[in-house]
């Protein structure tokens, strides 16, 4: 029997290409560390794995990070008017800043004391502040993870313009003195701060009030009541009259409002509202961070995040994965801590193991999944 010549001999079958694209842990991994865990598991079981990294994240917590550029670390404040330290990306070669709300203006800070009423985002604006500073004449700003819900007036502050009542006096810090708002001074406001370009990455279209609105759904994650969140409710409605701001537009209630307080400032400096861009954060992540491309050829696509549900539907990191894995016609795996929703026919889904070091519950939800796949793929790896 004659030997096949070299153009005959079947291929080597190619290594299964898995592209890893998670979003944070919060509290317990970056999207960094997730994908690296989840990728050292799934490598325990399909040792010749292509892998490829791709950390997410949809406008919360980590990601700034996620962005090029020179990491700013500053003295400012948290929700509760506590001083702090804060972190921000500033790439000089695109004249943009990369901050996140969460940064100094998150609910990790003041999960001992939550301040619903009277938290609000001044620390957030002292980054916009130095950013600008610094030459940054475009503001990327996630949205996600805030602990307030005070429409942006804090940043307004830091900024120069001030909330007022009917007798001219400055507000009172937070969303629960809204109620009173009449007027906003703009005397000292900060030109060149508020001028610049802004895009707001959003992880839910919600707007501003009403039963979808930032009080209503999100008040209560910020540790407010129920007189609390209609106080609240009724307070960004009363800054929407004053700014002048439709509060029905989707994206209006992200990070309990802070859009309002970003787009009246920008409009008042510009004439409209051409300058302030709302965008889903986790696209915008993807595009920055060659997503797209990567899953090109991918067999699997695997992304992960603290609770999976309803809410995940919403802009949030994994289900933008799973839609931009589904365009691409890879399989598609999900690792949660918790499941509240299914991810969807033929997606596998693996809740991380109870035990208490991180990093082992993904590298086992990585080996899981890695042994699911094999089990319902043709793919040996």
């Amino acid at each position: 029997m004659s030997t096949p010549s070299p153009a005959q001999q079947p291929a080597e079958p190619r290594p299964a290409k898995v592209v890893i694209a998670p979003d944070s842990f919060k509290g317990t991994a970056t999207a960094q560390q997730a994908a690296q865990w989840l990728g050292e598991g799934f490598r325990e079981i399909v040792l010749d794995a292509d892998i490829r990294l791709a950390p997410m994240a949809d406008g919360g917590e980590g990601t700034a990070e996620l962005f090029e550029g020179e990491r700013i670390t500053l003295p400012t404040t948290d929700a509760a008017g506590r001083l702090t330290e804060a972190t921000y990306t500033f790439d000089a070669a695109s004249s943009t800043a990369f901050i996140d709300i969460a940064a100094a203006s998150g609910l990790p800070a003041v999960a001992d004391k939550p301040v619903p009423l009277t938290g609000d985002t001044y620390g957030t604006g002292v980054l916009i502040a130095d950013a600008q500073t610094r030459g940054a004449t475009r503001i990327v700003l996630g949205l996600g993870g805030s602990a307030t819900v005070d429409g942006g007036t804090g940043i307004l502050v830091a900024l120069g313009a001030n909330p007022l009542d009917a007798r001219g006096y400055q507000l009172r810090p937070g969303g629960g003195a809204l109620t009173d708002i009449a007027d906003l001074d703009t005397a000292k406001v900060n030109i060149p701060a508020g001028a610049v370009d802004w895009v707001l990455l959003a992880d839910v279209a919600a707007p501003a009030t009403g039963e979808a609105g930032a009080a209503a759904v999100f008040g209560p994650q910020k540790g407010a009541g129920p007189d609390d969140v209609e106080l609240l409710d009724q307070g960004l409605a009363a800054l929407c009259r004053v700014a002048g701001i439709d509060p029905a537009t989707p994206g209006m209630g992200a990070a309990g409002g802070t859009a309002i307080g970003i787009t009246w400032l920008s409009t008042l400096l510009h004439g409209d509202a051409s300058h302030v861009t709302l965008a889903p954060g986790a696209r915008v992540v993807a595009e920055s961070n060659g997503l797209a491309e990567a899953l090109e050829g991918a067999s699997l696509v695997i992304t992960g995040e603290g609770r999976f549900d309803e809410q995940t539907a919403g802009g949030k990191v994994a289900a933008t994965v799973l839609q931009l894995a589904e365009e691409a016609g890879a399989a598609a795996a999900v690792a949660a801590g918790s499941f509240g929703a299914e991810p969807g026919e033929g997606t596998i889904a693996v809740t991380l193991p109870e035990i208490a070091d991180p990093a082992e519950q993904l590298r086992r939800a990585g080996a899981e999944i890695a042994v699911a796949y094999l089990s319902t793929s043709t793919v040996q790896g």
